[in-house]
């Protein structure tokens, strides 16, 4: 990738074409190289307060380096990525990283997390980032993507340092070390910091609480401009737009690309393209999540009857979901498996398809685990999956750890079941074609049991015709 302005290197990343960038360049006279450097006031020193994640990234820390004694463990924080030529995409930094610096929304590219051992035990840990640029430096002036003339003040390292609680040096000081020591982020790390998300600790279930609350008014939002939504061509936009205002608004950003699926559309799990029309008489399938400044994010689901009321076999999909996912709640109980959410819901499924007709076979029979599976035709998707900083948090942990693990107080996980019938599906009727209905809450499993942090937004057909009707008299 080529650097903006730098007028001491050129990378030609196309052999087959000219560098826009260099094209671009203007050159700088001797006036300017003279004088750039000078007549700037002094920068006001910042000693920021320790922010309130950095005891608990501290304490997370502190679990990595008991588990890897006497081995250097590396967690860099990533680089820009290239978006189209000479611009990159937003910079986001890995997960691991952020949950064990504290660092987030407002980390720096290129940085490095290092725990070195210490011949007593332990480790020392060290953030290593690019400082900022001295003024009299071709940095601060012709460098695009990082000098602060273009981009912004940069953070110093003793401001870091406070902030986090976490001893700072430059980047460049950085040294790779023994390749026999290191644990840097591959499956070994990667896995065991993914495990060691599985139970949130106070201040990230904070963080998951604030994520709900500004999606709930995200979801509001669309509710409000139905009528606009309904009136533009390509209203999925409209409602990708409405609820990014307030994610950017009220948070950092969305924390994936929202799926605004209105009419069939709903019936394609990822439908994220966006450009169909929201027409009355249609449900439109909302999944959206903000992700706030500590990059935790919800992950809801809504499904909506454009007019501001269910048709009789909508409300018929729509309540059996709901069914299906109170089920699921039902189920999540201290000491179960995880993968019991699942099959709760499932049977629910299995059972209400079964009895529509819609199963060559009886529900017994399709939750067989070997021989059926019949009903998943229109249920692919598995019903919950953990959440955090990671809309699919733990990604990485092993199965016995995961799907076949014991539910804890701590864990937030998502309870998402649906029904899905495709436009062209002939194996059901075709008054129920191109009805797609998803509803999905997100849980935080507690000492007394699992709570619903976004049972404020309506679930029931009741409520949802109810909540249209409110915000839109």
């Amino acid at each position: 990738m080529s650097t903006t302005g730098d007028s001491d290197t050129i990378a030609q990343t196309d052999s087959e074409s000219p560098s826009t960038t260099v094209n671009r360049r203007q050159p700088f006279g001797q006036g300017f190289l003279d004088t750039i450097s000078t007549g700037w006031a002094d920068r006001p020193a910042s000693a920021p307060p320790q922010r309130e994640q950095a005891v608990f990234a501290s304490a997370r820390r502190s679990a990595v380096s008991a588990a890897f004694p006497g081995r250097r463990i590396v967690v860099p924080a990533g680089e820009l990525k290239q978006r189209s030529n000479d611009t990159d995409y937003p910079f986001r930094a890995h997960s691991a990283f952020s949950h064990l610096t504290g660092w987030a929304a407002d980390s720096e590219p290129d940085s490095t997390l290092v725990l070195d051992p210490r011949p007593d035990g332990g480790h020392e840990a060290t953030l290593y980032f690019r400082e900022r640029a001295d003024r009299t430096t071709p940095e601060f002036y012709s460098n695009a993507s990082i000098g602060e003339f273009w981009i912004g003040p940069r953070p110093s390292l003793g401001g870091v340092a406070t902030d986090l609680g976490l001893p700072t040096k430059h980047i460049d000081a950085f040294e790779a070390g023994d390749d026999d020591l290191v644990v840097d982020v591959d499956d070994e790390l990667t896995r065991f910091v993914s495990e060691l998300r599985l139970t949130k600790d106070a201040y990230e279930i904070a963080q998951m609480r604030l994520a709900v609350e500004v999606t709930a008014r995200g979801f509001d939002d669309i509710v409000a401009n139905l009528p606009a939504i309904i009136e533009h061509p390509h209203g999925e936009r409209i409602v990708e737009g409405v609820f990014h205002q307030r994610a950017r608004s009220d948070g950092n950003t969305v924390g994936y690309d929202t799926i605004a699926a209105a009419g069939s559309h709903a019936c394609y799990l990822h439908w994220t393209r966006n450009d169909g029309a929201v027409v009355p008489g249609d449900l439109i399938l909302v999944d959206a999540g903000v992700e706030v400044d500590s990059l935790y994010t919800a992950d809801i689901t809504r499904t909506l009857p454009v007019s501001g009321h269910f048709t009789e076999v909508q409300r018929r999909v729509y309540e059996t979901v709901r069914e299906a996912a109170d089920a699921g709640f039902a189920a999540a109980r201290l000491g179960v498996k995880f993968r019991d959410v699942h099959e709760a819901a499932m049977q629910v499924i299995a059972r209400r398809v079964a009895e529509w007709g819609l199963l060559p076979v009886t529900a017994e029979e399709a939750l067989d685990a070997d021989k059926g599976g019949h009903h998943r035709r229109y249920m692919v998707h598995g019903t919950s999956h953990h959440l955090g900083i990671d809309v699919h948090d733990c990604a990485q942990a092993r199965r016995e750890m995961y799907y076949d693990g014991i539910l804890e107080p701590g864990m937030v996980f998502t309870i998402e079941p649906g029904l899905y019938f495709q436009i062209d599906d002939l194996t059901v009727p075709q008054e129920y074609r191109g009805i797609g209905v998803r509803i999905e809450d997100d849980i935080v499993m507690t000492a007394e049991g699992p709570v619903n942090l976004s049972a404020a937004i309506p679930r029931t057909a009741d409520e949802v015709e109810a909540w249209i009707a409110r915000l839109n008299p």
